[in-house]
C-alpha cells in the first residue's frame, strides 16, 4: 500500500485526487505544511509514501513515472516527490528542512521552482542532502504546477494536446532493439502487454508462458517429425512475442520486481538452450547425432554474452573513455541505415530466434545448428574485433570496481587462488589476454587432439591452472584485461565438449550439454547480480563448485582414470550436482527482498 499526502488548496476541476486512487495511493490531504509533517509521522513506516502539491497539473502518467516505479528509494516530478521505506528518514528530514526554509531557486540540475511549492522544496532538499532523487524523463508528457489561472489554462492546454496512451505505449518499447524485434515484434507486441496490464495480469505471469511456450516448442522439435518442426517453430516466434511483451508490460505498468529481474535475466537462456536440446534430440530420432553442434552452439554463444558482459563492465565507468573507433560509431549512427546493419550483423536475439525458428520448419536440425553457428562466429567475430579496437585506441583508466567486476567473472577458484598466492606479482599487464588464451589453447587442444583417456589433458589442465591463477594475480586494468573471462569460458566448456566427444559413448554428450548448462547458468547468475551492484555469488558457492580451472583439471583427471561409460555417468552426476547447488543459492538470493530490481534495457541477448 501507498500513502500520498496532498499538500495546499486544491485547484477547482483538478482530478489530482482520483488519478492518484487510480496509481493505488492512499490519499491523505494537508491544508499547510505542519499539516503536512504531522500527516507523514503518521503513515507506517513500511509504505511507500508521496508528497504531491494540490496545484500538480499534468498526465497521470507522468505522476506513475515519477512516483511508482520501484527501482528507486527516491524519485520526483516537478510538484510530487516520493520515497520508498528505506528511504523515509530521508524524506522526514528534508520535509523539516524545506517547511522551516524559504524558497529558493532549485541546484545541481533540479528544475527552477516556478511557484513555491512544498514537493520541489522538499525535492531540491533531498538533493541537498546527497540522496540520489530519481527524475524520469517525461519527453511530451506535461508536469507542471502552474503559478496563476493564466499558467493553468495553458498547462491544461498542454495536457489535452498530448495522446497520453500513445506516449505510454511508446515508452514501454525498448528504445534500442534490434531491426526484427522493432519492425516484426514490437508494432503489435505493445498492444498484448496493454491487454495485459487491463486484465491485472504480471510480467512475472507473462515471462513463465513464454517459458512454457519455449519448452512446448522444445518438445515439439524433439518429436523429430516433419510437423513438430513446423509447429515447434511457430511456438518459437510465440514464446518470442510473448518474452518481448512481458519487458514492455514492466514498463507500461511500471511493475519491475526482484523476482521478475531473476526470471528475466535467467529464462531468456534457458529457453533458447532447452531449444537446442530439443532439436537434437529430433534429430536422434531420425537417426542423426548433432549434440556436439547443440552444445558447440550453446558455448559459442555463452562465450558472446560474456565477451558482451566483460566489455561492458571494464568500461562503463572508465575514465577518459573514448576513442576514434567509438567516434566512428557514433558517426555511422548519424546514418540511419548503416544501424539496422550493424544491430543485425550482431545477431541479437530477435533475428537469431526467427533464423532458427524458420530454418526448423523448413529445413533439418543439422543445417540449423550449421547455419547458427556460422552466424553466431561472424556475430562474435565482428563485435570482439570492433571493441578490441576500441580498447587499443583509447587511453580509458579503469576503475577498482571494474576491476573487481572482471575478476568475479573470472570464477577463479581456490587452486588458482592458491597459485596466485606463490606468483604474487603475476605477468606484465600487456601479456594477461596472451597468457590465458595460451593456457585455455593447452587446455582444449590436449583433450581435442589425443585418444580418450590420456593423461595429456591432464598436463594441459596443470598447465591452464597455472596460467589462468597468472592472468588473475594483478588486478584486471590493462586495456584488453576484458577478454580474460571470456577465454577463461571457452577453455572449460571447450575442454567439456572435447572430452565429451572423445568418449564416444551414446550419451555423453548430452551429458556434457547438462553440464555446461549449469555452469553456465551460474556464470549468467554471477553477471546479473553485479549488474545489480549486488556483488558476485558468494564465495563458499565459488569454493563448492570448484571455480573454472578446477572444473577444467577434475574432468580431465576423470576423463583420465575412468573409462567411457563411467565418464558419462561422471559428467550426469556433476551437472546434477552443480545445478542443485547454483540455483538454491540463486533462487535464494533472487526472490530475497535486498536483490536488485535489474531489467535489460537493451543489450543484445
Amino acid at each position: 500500500m501507498s500513502t500520498a499526502i496532498v499538500t495546499g488548496q486544491p485547484v477547482p476541476g483538478s482530478s489530482l485526487e482520483n488519478d492518484l486512487r487510480s496509481l493505488g495511493f492512499d490519499v491523505r490531504v494537508a491544508a499547510d505544511a505542519a499539516e503536512t509533517e504531522t500527516l507523514l509521522a503518521a503513515v507506517p513506516a513500511d509504505r511507500r509514501v508521496a508528497l504531491v502539491d494540490a496545484r500538480f497539473t499534468g498526465h497521470p502518467h507522468a505522476l506513475r513515472l515519477g512516483l511508482t516505479d520501484p527501482r528507486f528509494p527516491l524519485a520526483a516530478v516537478p510538484g510530487a516527490v516520493t520515497a520508498q521505506p528505506a528511504a523515509r528518514q530521508a524524506l522526514t528530514r528534508a520535509v523539516a528542512r524545506a517547511t522551516s526554509a524559504p524558497a529558493r531557486p532549485a541546484e545541481g540540475g533540479a528544475p527552477a521552482l516556478a511557484v513555491d511549492s512544498l514537493a520541489d522544496r522538499v525535492a531540491g532538499a533531498l538533493a541537498d542532502d546527497g540522496g540520489a532523487v530519481h527524475r524520469p524523463e517525461l519527453g511530451s508528457l506535461v508536469a507542471t504546477v502552474p503559478a496563476d489561472p493564466r499558467a493553468l489554462d495553458e498547462a491544461r492546454r498542454a495536457v489535452a494536446a498530448v495522446d497520453e496512451e500513445a506516449v505510454r505505449l511508446k515508452s514501454a518499447v525498448k528504445s534500442r532493439d534490434g531491426f526484427f524485434t522493432t519492425f516484426f515484434i514490437s508494432p503489435y507486441s505493445r498492444y498484448i502487454a496493454r491487454w495485459c496490464a487491463r486484465r491485472g495480469l504480471t510480467p512475472n505471469q507473462v515471462t513463465t508462458a513464454s517459458l512454457l511456450t519455449a519448452l512446448i516448442a522444445a518438445g515439439c522439435a524433439a518429436t523429430g517429425t516433419r510437423g513438430g518442426f513446423v509447429a515447434a517453430g511457430v511456438l518459437l516466434i510465440a514464446s518470442f512475442v510473448l518474452d518481448c511483451t512481458d519487458g514492455q508490460l514492466a514498463r507500461y505498468a511500471l511493475k519491475y520486481s526482484t523476482l521478475g529481474a531473476w526470471l528475466d535475466a535467467t529464462f531468456d537462456r534457458a529457453k533458447e538452450y532447452a531449444y537446442y536440446a530439443g532439436l537434437a534430440l529430433g534429430a536422434a530420432r531420425g537417426g542423426d547425432d548433432v549434440w556436439a553442434l547443440a552444445l558447440g552452439a550453446m558455448v559459442l554463444q555463452t562465450c558472446r554474452h560474456v565477451v558482451d558482459f566483460s566489455f561492458n563492465e571494464a568500461n562503463h565507468d572508465a575514465t577518459a573513455n573514448t576513442s576514434p573507433t567509438a567516434a566512428l560509431s557514433d558517426k555511422l549512427d548519424s546514418v540511419g541505415w548503416t544501424v539496422w546493419v550493424r544491430r543485425m550483423i550482431v545477431l541479437p536475439i530477435g533475428e537469431r530466434w526467427a533464423m532458427i525458428a524458420v530454418l526448423t520448419a523448413a529445413t533439418t536440425p543439422r543445417i540449423t545448428f550449421y547455419a547458427l553457428l556460422v552466424g553466431c562466429a561472424l556475430a562474435a567475430a565482428y563485435t570482439t574485433a570492433g571493441r578490441v579496437l576500441r580498447s587499443v585506441t583509447r587511453r580509458a583508466r579503469r576503475t577498482d570496481r571494474a576491476a573487481r567486476a572482471l575478476a568475479d567473472l573470472a570464477d577463479s577458484g581456490p587452486l588458482a587462488n592458491a597459485v596466485r598466492r606463490v606468483f604474487r606479482r603475476g605477468v606484465p599487464g600487456f601479456a594477461v589476454p596472451a597468457v590465458a588464451l595460451l593456457g585455455g589453447a593447452a587446455v582444449v587442444a590436449c583433450s581435442a587432439l589425443t585418444d580418450f583417456g590420456g593423461a595429456l589433458p591432464v598436463a594441459g589442465a596443470l598447465v591452464y591452472v597455472l596460467t589462468s591463477a597468472l592472468a588473475v594475480a594483478r588486478p584486471l586494468k590493462g586495456a584488453l584485461d576484458w577478454l580474460v573471462p571470456p577465454l577463461f569460458r571457452a577453455a572449460e566448456y571447450g575442454t567439456v565438449l572435447a572430452l565429451a566427444g572423445k568418449a564416444g559413448v551414446n550419451g555423453a554428450l548430452p551429458a556434457a550439454f547438462g553440464l555446461v548448462a549449469a555452469v553456465a547458468y551460474h556464470h549468467y547468475d554471477t553477471v546479473y547480480r553485479i549488474r545489480g551492484n549486488a556483488g558476485a555469488p558468494p564465495a563458499w558457492l565459488v569454493r563448492a563448485i570448484g571455480g573454472q580451472e578446477g572444473r577444467t583439471l577434475l574432468l580431465t583427471v576423470l576423463a583420465a582414470v575412468l573409462t567411457a561409460a563411467q565418464f558419462k555417468a561422471a559428467l550426469t552426476v556433476l551437472a546434477v550436482v552443480i545445478a542443485l547447488v547454483v540455483l538454491v543459492e540463486s533462487v535464494r538470493f533472487w526472490v530475497s527482498a535486498g536483490a536488485p530490481a535489474v531489467h535489460d534495457e537493451g543489450e543484445t541477448a
